[in-house]
């Protein structure tokens, strides 16, 4: 079983409830806004989710300002 921080469980669950909804493309600072964490520490633990998340798919999408992370059902 995947041991996750209580930070990596809050991401998580806020990634799964977004994308029951479909296919999203979200930046950290929108994540991060909605869970009452920084950007900062929310781009830091996506590269780390991105491989061990079960649930949801995540990927490094588009840099602009921002990496942008696409997001879909695991």
């Amino acid at each position: 079983m995947t041991e996750y921080t209580e930070e990596e469980r809050r991401i998580l669950a806020y990634l799964t409830d977004s994308v029951t909804r479909g296919e999203r493309y979200v930046r950290s600072k929108t994540i991060a806004d909605a869970i009452g964490l920084t950007a900062k520490q929310v781009g830091s633990r996506l590269p780390r989710l991105a491989e061990k998340a079960d649930d949801v798919e995540i990927e490094k999408w588009g840099r602009a300002r921002s990496t942008t992370w696409r997001v879909t059902q695991g």
